[in-house]
């Protein structure tokens, strides 16, 4: 049998990961990095969604799709049909040696294939049930069908992004549900901890839209607490100026000179002394004021040099500042090779004698990478190894398998 446990924190764990897409399969990625066996359960006929999607045709024909081995690395397969009697008994099985059940399924699916939360809890009182959604279990909205999109837009996200010209715009990668696959992984993982003094397991719901809304932090904060109404400020820091993109001789600079002594160094290290005693630039909330302006005469001065030079310049005298990068640059980049954040594993079933680069997670324990060391499953490639480790035969795997259970 092959081992799926990456040492770590959660070692010993085993999760089921009955999600498709991406949030769920996030939440469940994160497990997996973290040290948990993580089974991934999907329908006979096609599985996870996320097998068809990504920019290679080809990859999304052989159900390999990029969006898929993108987080679905170090966990197993298994192929169960739960709409028939013999695949809805082999997740009970599952269910009754599992630690974590994840799923992402409509508000009220799991209960109708027999699966809500009394029955689970039936099979195992240590179970934890996760289960992640756009809206949430409860409220008017809660069986409505919602993707990142979606959520982007119905949270505010959107209305605060871009300018007043090109607003309002979308984030140019799915957030809304990647912060709701790290609220599920900490939930998750909060529970284990709850359980390892009480015994019992619990049930979990993470709303995508709420995650996403508590993300927004002083934008919402500010409506709530001053009535101040958020608007779209581009690539400018609301809370601060000069904090934002900059443009120089070759490319976009973010600098964030937040504090009053960064402020004043930055215009002694750019040759504009001068603008600190500028009344338009003296305090912090006359820079916000004439942020237009004061943007205006520092890219004056930062047309100079190129965005690299200004880096160095800054940051090493204490003025944060980063030269803003394309991915291919940001991957090349000497502090992410350093991190080690990009691992390599062989290509799922052999397809490419080239290797398969994924992302692990950015965090370091004991300082070693969080990395995994299993390629994105075929569909169903565990299927019979985690069916003989429940108890079935030979002879009962083969009878599930011409049922079309599994």
């Amino acid at each position: 049998m092959t081992d799926a446990t990456v040492p770590g924190p959660l070692s010993g764990v085993t999760v089921l990961d009955l999600t498709n897409v991406l949030a769920g399969p996030y939440a469940a990625y994160q497990l997996a990095l973290m040290g948990a066996d993580v089974i991934k359960v999907e329908t006979p006929d096609g599985g996870d969604l996320a097998r068809r999607l990504g920019t290679s045709a080809e990859l999304n024909a052989q159900l390999l799709g990029i969006s898929f081995l993108a987080q679905n690395a170090q966990k197993r397969s298994i192929t169960l049909d739960l709409k028939t009697p013999r695949g809805a008994d082999a997740l009970r099985r599952l269910v009754a040696t599992a630690d974590v059940l994840v799923e992402n399924f409509r508000p009220g699916v799991l209960e109708r294939l027999g699966f809500g939360w009394d029955a689970l809890r039936a099979l195992n009182s240590r179970l934890i049930l996760c289960q992640v959604s756009g809206f949430g279990q409860t409220g008017p909205m809660r069986t409505k069908p919602a993707y990142d999109q979606i959520i982007q837009g119905y949270s505010g996200m959107m209305s605060v992004t871009g300018t007043d010209e090109t607003g309002p715009l979308r984030a140019g990668f799915p957030l809304a549900d990647t912060i709701g696959g790290l609220a599920a992984a900490f939930a998750i993982s909060s529970a284990l901890a709850g359980r390892a003094r009480t015994g019992i397991g619990t049930v979990i719901d993470v709303s995508m839209l709420e995650t996403a809304v508590t993300a927004m932090g002083w934008v919402v904060s500010n409506l709530l607490v001053d009535g101040h109404e958020p608007r779209p400020l581009g690539n400018d820091n609301g809370t601060a100026a000069p904090s934002g993109a900059f443009a120089t001789a070759d490319g976009m600079l973010n600098i964030a000179a937040n504090k009053q002594e960064q402020f004043e160094l930055l215009c002694a290290l750019v040759g504009r002394p001068e603008l600190v005693a500028d009344a338009r630039f003296a305090e912090r909330e006359s820079r916000k004021t004439h942020r237009a302006a004061l943007t205006d005469e520092l890219e004056t001065a930062l047309a100079a040099r190129p965005a690299s030079e200004w880096e160095d310049v800054l940051s090493s005298a204490g003025v944060p500042a980063a030269a803003v990068l394309r991915v291919d640059e940001m991957l090349r980049s000497p502090q992410i090779r350093e991190r080690g954040l990009v691992h390599e594993l062989p290509f799922p079933g052999g397809g490419s004698d080239e290797p398969l680069r994924v992302l692990g997670n950015g965090i370091r324990i004991d300082g070693a990478p969080s990395a995994p060391r299993l390629a994105p499953p075929l569909l169903g490639e565990h299927t019979d190894e985690i069916l003989a480790t429940l108890g079935y035969s030979a002879d009962e795997i083969a009878t599930l398998h011409e049922e079309g259970a599994v």
